[in-house]
């Protein structure tokens, strides 16, 4: 038999929805997030497809559980939650779970006003704005992210040839830019994205290998970065983000912009310092910046990484006591095809 009751704090950054769990926690094992994510996924994932998918939530549904800190020196965990999975890390996931955990007082941080997190792909620091009882904005400094593959030629099934770049900024992203076979998001409706997404991630999953160089239980394509012409003009980049079976983020995707920027870093086209202005499918935007260069040293060599920070804001919507019980047939959730 099972059984569970969850309490959750339903909030939304920059329109992608972030689902706090603040009960119901299985006991991990593990010493790093890294290792409890890995525990979470092999007997606890039950939790997470109840409280993800269908009836209980949605394709675009996402979340998080926040643990004690892993390391001396932070003020928490997080272990990401969404339909695709257990993300090593998720941005627009971390500015709603800092939001919502501030504002109903679940992290004490010890300094107040900045937050050191630990997370699967490694640990993060968080500045956060306050008003009176509100969290009015949240600046993530990520891990740092690195452009993996680039000019690789994809062949597509019904579509053809697409020239992409694959980058890390906390999960590995296929980056397709505007070419003959692509116009670019502005030209494409949701349905088009949907339809080619799944297809150009299983073919470049295929053909290359992702392996993080410091942690090989983070390994292979899971998100699509389309990208296009900005609806606002003090964007400096629009990108449709595809994860999971059928979802585009709504926010302008934290990892997303990660990954974009180490991308762009590579290719010449930012350097140090430099701010990125990124904005999502619907028009919202996140702010990111090449806040730092670093050499990594990895077994094949040093990889020449940025550290990224990224900053939005995100909106608490609701409260929710959701039960999952394995005497209702749909208790660990569905999707529709």
């Amino acid at each position: 038999m099972i059984k569970g009751t969850f309490f959750c704090i339903d909030a939304h950054t920059c329109g992608n929805p972030v689902r706090l769990v603040t009960s119901g926690h299985p006991n991990l094992q593990g010493v790093t997030m890294s290792e409890k994510r890995q525990n979470f996924l092999q007997y606890h994932d039950w939790i997470r497809r109840g409280l993800m998918f269908e009836p209980r939530g949605h394709d675009m549904m996402s979340g998080a559980f926040i643990y004690p800190p892993c390391s001396e020196n932070s003020d928490a965990s997080i272990l990401f939650i969404e339909t695709s999975g257990c993300l090593p890390m998720c941005g627009h996931g971390t500015i709603g779970t800092v939001t919502a955990a501030i504002e109903n007082g679940l992290i004490t941080p010890k300094v107040k006003g900045q937050l050191t997190l630990d997370v699967p792909a490694g640990q993060i620091h968080v500045e956060y704005q306050q008003k009176d009882s509100k969290v009015t904005s949240v600046k993530l400094h990520n891990v740092a992210a690195y452009l993996a593959h680039q000019n690789v030629v994809l062949n597509v099934p019904g579509l053809g040839e697409l020239y992409v770049d694959v980058s890390y900024g906390g999960n590995y992203y296929v980056i397709v830019e505007p070419q003959a076979k692509f116009p670019g998001i502005d030209q494409w409706s949701a349905s088009d994205i949907l339809h080619w997404s799944p297809i150009v991630r299983a073919v470049a999953d295929e053909l290359l290998e992702c392996i993080h160089p410091q942690d090989p239980t983070v390994n292979g394509i899971t998100h699509v970065l389309w990208t296009g012409k900005p609806q606002k003009q003090d964007s400096d980049g629009a990108n449709a983000v595809f994860y999971g079976d059928k979802a585009i983020d709504r926010s302008p995707c934290g990892t997303g912009t990660s990954a974009r920027m180490a991308q762009l870093f590579a290719k010449g086209h930012l350097t140090l310092g430099d701010s990125f202005t990124h904005e999502s499918y619907i028009g919202s935007q996140f702010i990111g910046k090449v806040e730092d260069v670093i050499d990594v040293n990895t077994p094949t060599g040093v990889i020449k990484m940025i550290k990224p920070s990224i900053a939005g804001w995100a909106k608490v919507y609701g409260k929710n006591c959701i039960t999952i019980d394995d005497d209702d047939p749909y208790a660990f959730g569905f999707t529709v095809n």
